[in-house]
């Protein structure tokens, strides 16, 4: 051919139609294919991007081996001649075949773990935990070798060698290839299992990184899975005897648990256990149980739509929360009980902190330090008043499985869950059960009378009774040995008293918090208000609102809400301010309770409470603003709970009382309400600040009502069974005035 084309060319461009000479703009141009193709260098990339650390790599080469059916693995750290150390992750599973390497093995991201989620030995089967892949790019970020061991029960032991050094060098995946034969030493491998010997180690694995492999190893397995066998052992440069891992007794007999079911309709049906380290305390049990549609009542309205309605979508799943308390006390007395030393008791509750989630028996979050707290149980402790558990001081598992929660899914790093409808939904219901157990905590945590005052706390700081001892003791000639125990009695009153005023300290600044808080929303408040009284009244100047009923209307809802507002405002002023002025003014009680059920009126309309306030005048001299406090965080708190029963049943009473005493004429005001009442033997304690039962709640309403009723030398106590109308009952008493001045507004 003249034109100088190769019989190949002339073949490949009839192969793509060629455009008409003609050719206008509305034709198309020709499509072309290009083959997607990968580097050999995404093994260390993917490697280091979706395996976290090397204590997560060896983590998921450990999984491995459970899903190969494994009854024991060793995770072994040894030295050459030439000081060089190695990592061998050998097991006792159902080894690979030669045909499994080659299409199992060989393949990254192989649905074969998907297609096959049980894997069997004998009579016995087991679910497989891992199904992305990730144990050979678990094994590049380890190390730059590979030499793998592995034998099952029908064939040889074959012996893969892997340099990933050099395998990174190649130009593409079709130079990338593994050396295969069989193991020459049948010594090496004589049962069934695989040995995985990962040589040119990345990383130096210092003590702490090796603390850190023990401690998630300690965590791998979960304690629901009882008939499971499965054995990890651990041995390192500096100790080559192998040692089993295992966890301390004391993390087994917890002081504070919950434990129970959660059903596919989102209902909690929990045990609550109270079992005191010191055999001098009585421990308690109480079942627990609530549903769905009360856990969605503690979240905001706007954000209900984030989950579903009648039910979670997150399937069942079972729990166990255990919790300590963990000041120098509590220490103290588990080393004494349990033989260990204090040191060591913080340190293996922080090695197991947090809420460990477990899939078919194994761990699937948290894998490493930094999401520990996935949950965000320290941002919410650190949001809100009261007592509130953080993640080191808790120890908890959650069994979910691959069939009865299959929306539950984690990331490919292995770090988190996913985002998902029934993700958020399951922690949700975490969150509340978490809840349960603080609550029931602080009822046996906060006795009766064990809120001390401040002077006594500071008293017990005192070293002049320990002075006196000890002087006393040289007087008589006692020798060192015999001071010691004085001297420790008082080291222990002391760290005591440091705990206590650590707590109340703690407290005290949150509440600070809050006044620093209601003093900007007063600010802001009144700010505002006042721009918006102008802009109205400058309206009303310029329009004859006898002739305009609808902005008449608009007008009069506008000057109410401003009302509001500023009531709002007023409210806000006792916490607000230390150098408030108070405002003692002769008021009409029954008009002041309608007030404040008027500023409420929005819920209470919502939840159909039928209300009653007595018709009568009963005047008091009291600050408005502290009086409005006192009424609404009992009409808001009767309003909560009357939100948990039946609305055809929802009555909230306020009755009156006078009687005379030597000091003069008092009004004792009772609020009842038909909601689920107060279990008895929570009652000593609704009064302490920071004890809850609300989702949201800060512990403080019910504390700061009852202070400010005892400025007018009154007490707010709480009425036991049988009250008026079936459910909680509040009484607290003033003075009446009985002078006929004029009264305030």
């Amino acid at each position: 051919m003249s034109n100088g084309k190769t019989t190949a060319d002339i073949a490949q461009a009839d192969m793509i139609e060629q455009p008409a000479a003609s050719e206008g703009p509305d034709q198309t141009s020709p499509t072309e294919t290009l083959p997607l193709r990968m580097h050999p260098r995404v093994f260390a990339a993917l490697g280091k991007d979706l395996v976290t650390n090397d204590v997560v790599a060896v983590i998921e080469l450990v999984k491995n081996a459970y899903d190969a059916f494994a009854e024991n693995v060793w995770v072994e750290f040894s030295e050459d001649e030439d000081g060089e150390t190695s990592l061998e992750i050998r097991d006792d599973g159902i080894g690979m075949s030669r045909q499994i390497i080659e299409d199992v093995w060989c393949l990254v991201a192989t649905p074969y773990r998907e297609r096959n989620p049980i894997v069997r030995k004998g009579n016995k089967v087991r679910r497989v935990v891992g199904a992305k892949g990730l144990g050979r790019l678990s094994v590049a970020r380890l190390g730059g070798q590979l030499k793998m061991l592995t034998k099952s029960r029908e064939e040889p032991c074959w012996e893969v060698s892997v340099n990933w050094s050099r395998l990174a060098q190649t130009d593409s995946l079709n130079q990338s290839t593994v050396a295969i034969e069989e193991c020459r030493d049948r010594m090496k491998l004589t049962t069934t299992g695989t040995s995985l010997q990962i040589t040119d180690l990345e990383t130096t694995w210092e003590e702490s990184q090796i603390e850190d492999l023990r401690e998630n190893l300690a965590r791998l397995l979960s304690p629901f899975s009882q008939t499971e066998r499965f054995n990890i052992f651990l041995s390192t440069t500096e100790r080559t005897e192998p040692v089993r891992i295992e966890t301390p007794e004391f993390l087994s007999k917890p002081k504070y648990c919950i434990e129970g079911t959660v059903g596919v309709l989102g209902n909690i049906d929990a045990d609550y256990r109270f079992s005191p380290v010191s055999s001098r305390s009585l421990g308690r049990s109480k079942a627990l149980n609530t549903n769905w549609d009360t856990i969605l009542t503690g979240i905001p309205d706007n954000d209900r739509k984030n989950y579903s309605k009648d039910h979670p979508k997150c399937g069942s799943f079972k729990f166990e929360i255990r919790a300590w308390d963990i000041g120098a006390t509590d220490t103290r007395e588990i080393s004494g009980t349990f033989d260990i030393r204090r040191g060591l008791v913080r340190q293996a509750i922080r090695s197991h902190k947090g809420i460990s989630v477990y899939r078919d028996g194994v761990l699937v979050l948290p894998k490493s330090e930094n999401s520990r707290d996935w949950l965000g149980l320290d941002l919410r402790r650190v949001g809100r008043v009261g007592s509130r558990l953080s993640t080191s001081q808790l120890v908890g598992y959650v069994a979910i499985t691959a069939d009865d929660n299959p929306g539950i899914e984690d990331t490919s790093d292995r770090e988190r869950l996913s985002d998902s409808k029934e993700v958020a939904e399951f922690e949700l219901i975490l969150q509340e059960i978490v809840r349960l157990l603080e609550f029931e905590r602080d009822v046996d945590r906060v006795l009766p009378g064990k809120e001390q005052p401040m002077v006594d706390l500071f008293q017990r700081l005192s070293t002049r009774e320990l002075i006196s001892d000890v002087s006393l003791l040289a007087r008589t000639g006692a020798t060192a040995k015999e001071v010691v125990p004085i001297v420790r009695t008082f080291g222990e009153a002391l760290d005591e008293a440091r705990d206590a005023l650590q707590d109340r300290f703690v407290y005290y600044s949150r509440l600070a918090t809050v006044g620093s808080i209601a003093q900007m929303l007063m600010h802001e408040i009144r700010n505002r208000t006042t721009s918006i009284s102008r802009a109205i009244r400058k309206l009303i100047s310029m329009i004859d609102l006898s002739k305009d009923k609808s902005t008449a209307s608009l007008t009069k809802r506008g000057f109410d809400s401003l009302n509001a507002l500023e009531s709002l405002a007023d409210t806000f002023a006792p916490l607000a301010n230390r150098n408030f002025a108070r405002r003692a003014i002769r008021l009409i009680l029954e008009e002041r309770i309608q007030r404040c059920l008027q500023m409420n009126q929005d819920d209470i309309r919502q939840k159909k409470i039928q209300c009653h306030v007595p018709d009568s005048e009963t005047i008091i001299t009291a600050d408005p603003a502290e009086l409005d406090t006192v009424l609404l965080n009992l009409i808001m708190n009767a309003s909560y709970w009357l939100g948990r029963v039946d609305p055809k049943t929802r009555r909230l009473e306020f009755e009156l009382t006078r009687y005379r005493t030597e000091n003069g004429l008092r009004v004792d005001v009772a609020l009842h309400d038909s909601g689920p009442g107060i279990d008895p033997e929570h009652i000593e304690y609704i009064f302490l600040p920071g004890v809850t039962r609300k989702p949201n709640g800060f512990g403080m309403g019910l504390n700061i009502a009852s202070e400010l009723v005892a400025l007018y030398g009154g007490d707010m106590k709480t009425i036991r069974e049988p009250t008026k109308l079936g459910g909680a009952s509040f009484i607290f008493d003033l003075p009446v005035d009985e002078d006929d001045k004029e009264v305030g507004p």
